[in-house]
């Protein structure tokens, strides 16, 4: 993985997580977002309803097959970047030191040299050299290549 692709990822981080949640109300419906493990959370059943079993919030193999194609391959997008949503998550665990680690959130969140140095209380200039002591850090380190082989092989297989 270069340092070009990692510094990628992270910027486009943002829009990923717009994209899931914007194809997930494709998917599973309008205003329902992301499907909930808890079913109705905040709301308490009684009587009858509280002794009926729930269905599961995600999409069984019978549902699953009768899809049709287009919403097969929103599931596969979806799936997709939420990979690549747990992949930068990950890559921000393996940074052990509390300024890089502010840098990567910042740049998780899209802020710019300069609004990074204010935040931070640093030049920019310092601010370019944190981000690319992170990424050579992260490049380095051979738990997150394996990773990045694995999406790269997923996406190739998809």
């Amino acid at each position: 993985m270069t340092k070009k692709e990692l510094e990628e990822m992270i910027s486009d981080y943002r829009l990923y997580k717009r994209e899931i949640e914007r194809l997930n109300d494709l998917v599973y419906g309008i205003g329902v977002g992301l499907p909930s493990r808890f079913g109705n959370a905040g709301v308490a059943a009684y009587g009858v309803e509280a002794t009926m079993p729930r269905g599961s919030s995600g999409i069984s193999k019978s549902e699953l097959d009768k899809l049709d194609k287009r919403e097969r391959k929103l599931l596969y997008r979806i799936q997709g970047f939420q990979d690549k949503v747990e992949f930068v998550e990950a890559a921000e665990e393996m940074i052990t030191d509390p300024v890089q680690q502010i840098v990567f959130s910042c740049m998780m969140e899209g802020l710019s040299y300069r609004a990074i140095g204010k935040h931070a209380g640093v030049s920019r200039e310092q601010v370019r050299r944190l981000k690319d002591d992170v990424l050579c850090h992260l490049c380095q380190n051979d738990h997150l290549c394996q990773n990045w082989q694995y999406l790269k092989y997923q996406k190739q297989t998809v």
